[in-house]
């Protein structure tokens, strides 16, 4: 049996060094949205010794202090609500994780290529979207709290780059006038601090290696008094440009903006293998970023240089880091499509655990932050 990896001693001291000069990321995260039904349709997780235990603990011992969790409005597979929220954040809350909500405000997968309505909200106008947009965020919210897991962070859309529920919220519809998008933002905002006024406010978009792109989009936000907590992107290496990209983008953020940067989600393949029938999102060689094969190494050595990079923005306005997906292992009902039970999953070469549920000794990477 091979021994799970312990990290190096001079990694530790340097990690160490570090921290003593320059405050730490304070959000070491994993999307784990993808979990819950995992675990109902049969996935088991253990750590690399081979002993089995619930994965949020799993992925807390592996440095993991905050889990990302996506809510659709009418799922229709019955997950990714009010309800499996709440127990998965529970969950998490008894290991001593903080919880991320990111609304989607869709039933199905929000991106910078789709914003689709809720089938429920289909007919609304911008009024009456304003006004579901808030009474759902507050809902979510709201329960959270009486819970007694309120939401740390919330992401009002998801990847928003144009916008959210098109045609209404959508910039490329309206000639980039952000006027409808900010009304919808406000209510957001608006119903997650009603219901939790400490709840910190996330606005994500993608291509967190365009600097360009990150300011129009802020600055026009910021133009109509929209306020926010944490300037959040996407990164993925193999898609939103060079890792010094990142750094410049980041670092030019956080001094614009004054506000902490927090990578919302990043990922990188541990081999380029298969787990099913379904073809990988990321499963070519020529995908690659030089230097960082698909393997175990490579994906610890991507982990630990975007966390440093996000660590190396100045002030201390790196927040975080939070890895997308790190649960969704090959489970057979569990793949991309929510309503068709033998879709395949594309992203499970680039999880957190392997295609049996062993957790990789690449999530150490976060222990030396």
């Amino acid at each position: 049996m091979k021994l799970p990896r312990l990290i190096p001693l001079a990694a530790l001291l340097a990690a160490a060094l570090v921290s003593s000069a320059h405050a730490a990321i304070w959000i070491k995260g994993c999307d784990v949205s993808s979990l819950k039904k995992s675990e109902d349709k049969g996935g088991k997780y253990f750590y690399a010794s081979g002993y089995q235990d619930d994965a949020l603990k799993i992925l807390r011992d592996g440095g993991v202090n905050t889990v990302r969790l996506k809510v659709w409005v009418n799922s229709p597979d019955g997950y990714h609500n009010k309800a499996r929220v709440l127990a998965v954040a529970k969950r998490a809350k008894s290991f001593g994780q903080k919880i991320l909500v990111d609304f989607h405000y869709s039933d199905t997968w929000a991106d910078p290529g789709k914003q689709t309505k809720p089938s429920a909200w289909s007919s609304y106008n911008l009024s009456a979207l304003n006004t579901a947009v808030y009474n759902h965020t507050y809902d979510i919210c709201k329960a959270l709290a009486n819970q007694g897991t309120p939401a740390d962070y919330v992401q009002i859309g998801n990847e928003i780059n144009d916008g959210l529920l098109w045609n209404e919220g959508r910039l490329s519809s309206v000639n980039y006038n952000f006027t409808n998008l900010c009304q919808l933002l406000r209510s957001g905002i608006n119903g997650a601090k009603a219901a939790n006024s400490s709840t910190a406010i996330v606005l994500h978009i993608a291509k967190g290696g365009d600097w360009e792109l990150i300011k129009w989009w802020f600055d026009n936000v910021k133009a109509q008094g929209i306020a926010w907590d944490y300037t959040g992107v996407s990164y993925y290496p193999y898609w939103h440009g060079s890792l010094t990209s990142l750094q410049t983008a980041l670092n030019n953020a956080a001094s614009r903006f004054a506000k902490p940067v927090l990578v919302v989600e990043t990922a990188y393949p541990f081999t380029l293998a298969a787990g099913d029938s379904a073809a990988n999102n990321i499963g070519l060689s020529s995908q690659l970023v030089s230097g960082y094969p698909a393997t175990l190494q490579g994906q610890y050595d991507m982990i630990k240089k975007i966390c440093t990079i996000v660590n190396s923005v100045p002030n201390n306005r790196g927040a975080g880091v939070i890895y997308w997906e790190g649960t969704w292992t090959p489970v057979t009902g569990n793949g991309w499509d929510n309503i068709n039970a033998s879709s395949g999953n594309n992203w499970e070469n680039q999880a957190l655990f392997d295609f049996t549920g062993k957790a990789l000794w690449s999530m150490d990477a976060f222990k030396l932050f």
